[in-house]
């Protein structure tokens, strides 16, 4: 069974720029990647998930309806042992410090850079096979 990572962004770009940065690893089968246009929508498939299959969500702050830092709370409150990063446009101090706060693992700014998300996810596959 392959993990997941679940990408939470409201704008339709996002999941054609990620399933092609992502398209080899996702070829390989070393993880899946999910996607949710709404921190709502995100919820429902926190909570559908297998807890050991979701290894780590990227969700963006500025949203409509729920922002993901109420994402980030809620996800906090539900599941603690689900690692979250934040991703932002606005890479200032002050969204770092409440994201961070909130319980974020940490924060990419737009453009992101896939280099860095790449060692942050490898990471991930690596402490979720230990757990395995």
């Amino acid at each position: 069974m392959s993990v997941l990572i679940l990408v939470v962004d409201d704008e339709s770009d996002v999941e054609a720029l990620f399933r092609q940065q992502f398209r080899r690893e996702m070829r390989r089968g070393r993880f899946e990647l999910e996607f949710a246009r709404s921190a709502a929508a995100a919820l429902e498939r926190i909570a559908a998930a297998d807890d050991r299959r979701l290894i780590l969500i990227l969700s963006d702050i500025n949203m409509p309806g729920m922002s993901g830092l109420d994402l980030l709370s809620r996800i906090g409150a539900a599941r603690p042992d689900l690692p979250v990063v934040m991703i932002t446009a606005y890479g200032d101090a002050e969204t770092r410090h409440k994201a961070l706060g909130l319980g974020a693992q940490g924060i990419l700014t737009k453009p992101i850079d896939f280099a860095s998300l790449r060692a942050e996810i490898d990471a991930r596959l690596v402490s979720s096979e230990v757990g395995r």
